[in-house]
């Protein structure tokens, strides 16, 4: 029995019994290789069968086909064929049997086949194939965050966010001299992924854990199952968010929403034993270096140019900065952002997504890994995200650090705050689902239609009616809007209506089909994106109102809300190995 109290093979590797059926593409499991006895791994659950052979969830074989090792029944009974071989000869021989049909290539039914290897590619985690999943499920460590988050895996056509937290604590053997000493481990590594609405897409943005920010006050589900309500803290780092007074992962992505406007639907957790064990099971990381690096702290010993590092030697990576030019923690997220566009290629690799065995290690080690909100703390679960996360080609997968400055109260700066106004842009085009890279046709296309809202003939100020409510952040924010449309653009007929029932995260302008000239009027006068633009279907009576709602991108009255089309800050793209500096 292992620690879970799982029963466990002794003599084989349960992998190894995973083979490759060159006429399907599916992976089917043969403890017996004569066919003759289908007895399974203790612990082991059968394969699931494919959707494209009984209609149901998956299998191996066609409709209607025999097993493997079986011989088929005629008139209630099995035929008599020679020991070891179906009648008729060997498979797509012999008279009576239909010819197969041309199977799919391969690679690409393999790639669909173990589609939930890239649920966690962004902390170098996956969760495996579909196969053995009940196994890997009790490995899976949840944290109930309570109301936060999506309580579905994803929302059809919208956007979806993953805060990806690594953090100091140590667990594992040989960890004793990382972290600190007791702690229930920091918001060390932190990593906001914005997947795109059509999924052509995605923006992987590093948070430095030196960001000075506020932390917003937070309640945690405790163990006995009662609810502690835990004080906000100002102008303190970001790591504090996690760990300290008990605070768990819901009290980071409250900071992190407060901080970047972002609705966070889910979070995946790992520490510093998780580098170790899935550099290890994939087979090694590429990472590249523009010079040798020996650094005592972290101690790791690399020459200049490429590597392959796994266990001890990638946690060094990782974790070192004296390795680069400023030795500062920015340059670490420069490594970690490699190291893991690196872990991505590799899993993406014919050699990871075609092998058993190195499939099931690297899933036995990723759910092990892994802590998660409990909508997603299942393989069946991950496994559904994952397959939006393959949708993403790996060249439109952007890494960005959020744009900060030296903190300017420290005469000395060793913490960070955010750039006056990049950091802004970054998270108003995440907000506004902006792509940083070129994708493809038909993400423009939609976007183009939504723009295409704004263009047409605009009403006189005076003749706009619009009612306008807060849902923003921004006290005030509707009184404020008002007063400037009136005295600044002249539009007399503009009514506060104050508070919006809830907050929104993005600013909305709701209007009838008849009004779409004032729409456009007040889209250009505030600065409002195509997305913001919501048409009615049926006519407005009389003199009835648009209905403007700020959202948590309004700022002040006379600031454009439309997120810029492109910001000029480093980038890095998860197809390209670059050489740290």
């Amino acid at each position: 029995m292992d620690a879970q109290g799982r029963g466990r093979a002794e003599e084989f590797d349960p992998a190894d019994q995973w083979v490759l059926n060159p006429d399907t593409g599916d992976y089917e499991l043969r403890l017996n290789h004569s066919g003759g006895d289908s007895t399974r791994t203790p612990g082991v659950p059968a394969p699931r069968r494919s959707a494209s052979a009984s209609g149901g969830p998956e299998t191996g074989r066609r409709r209607g086909a025999p097993a493997e090792g079986t011989v088929p029944r005629q008139g209630g009974r099995r035929a008599a064929g020679p020991r070891g071989q179906e009648p008729g000869g060997s498979a797509g021989e012999g008279p009576g049997r239909r010819k197969r049909k041309a199977p799919r290539s391969r690679r690409k039914k393999v790639l669909v086949w173990t589609g939930g290897v890239m649920a966690f590619l962004l902390v170098g985690a996956s969760a495996g194939g579909y196969w053995l999943y009940q196994h890997f499920n009790g490995n899976i460590s949840t944290v109930d965050i309570g109301d936060r988050g999506n309580k579905d895996v994803i929302t059809a056509n919208a956007p979806l966010n993953i805060l990806v937290i690594g953090t100091d604590k140590r667990t594992g053997k040989g960890n004793e001299g990382y972290g600190d000493k007791g702690s229930v481990g920091h918001a060390d590594t932190n990593i906001l992924f914005h997947v795109s609405e059509d999924r052509t897409n995605a923006t992987a943005m590093s948070i430095p854990r030196d960001l000075i920010t506020d932390i917003p006050e937070c309640k945690s589900k405790q163990e006995d199952g009662s609810e502690k309500t835990i004080p906000g803290l100002n102008h303190v780092r970001f790591n504090r968010s996690l760990g300290e007074a008990g605070r768990d992962p819901g009290c980071t992505m409250d900071t992190v929403k407060a901080l970047t406007g972002l609705q966070v639907d889910h979070f995946m957790m790992v520490d510093f034993n998780a580098v170790k064990t899935l550099s290890t099971a994939v087979g090694g990381v590429k990472i590249c270096l523009a010079h040798p690096v020996k650094d005592k702290d972290s101690k790791l010993d690399l020459p200049e140019g490429e590597s392959t590092v796994q266990g001890e030697e990638a946690l060094a990576f990782v974790r070192t900065r004296h390795a680069y030019t400023n030795g500062s923690d920015l340059d670490r997220i420069k490594g970690q952002q490699q190291f893991l566009a690196s872990m991505i290629r590799e899993m993406k690799s014919s050699d990871t997504l075609t092998s058993p065995t190195k499939l099931y290690k690297l899933a036995d080690a990723a759910t092990k890994a892994l802590t998660v909100d409990s909508a997603i703390n299942s393989v069946p679960k991950l496994t559904t995200l994952a397959k939006e996360l393959t949708k993403i080609d790996t060249k439109n997968i952007t890494f960005v650090t959020m744009p900060v400055i030296d903190n300017p109260e420290e005469p000395k700066p060793v913490t960070v705050v955010a750039h006056p106004t990049q950091a802004e842009q970054l998270f108003s085009m995440m907000r506004d689902d902006t792509s940083l890279t070129e994708v493809a046709a038909q993400k423009k296309k939609a976007k183009s239609k939504q723009d295409a809202l704004l263009k047409g003939t605009k009403a006189p100020a005076a003749d706009v009616r619009v009612d306008v409510y807060n849902g923003g952040e921004v006290p005030g924010g509707a009184q404020q809007t008002v007063v400037w449309l009136q005295n600044d653009k002249g539009v007399l007929k503009s009514t506060n209506k104050a508070n919006a029932p809830q907050k929104i995260d993005k600013t909305t302008l709701v209007y009838a089909p008849n009004q779409a000239d004032q729409a456009r009027a007040l889209a250009e006068m505030m600065g409002l994106p195509g997305s913001a633009m919501k048409p009615g279907t049926e006519d407005a009576v009389g003199k009835q109102p648009m209905v403007l709602t700020l959202g948590k991108d309004f700022k002040e009255a006379g600031t454009p809300i439309k997120a810029p089309a492109k910001i000029d800050i480093p980038k890095a793209s998860a197809d390209k190995s670059e050489c740290a500096k």
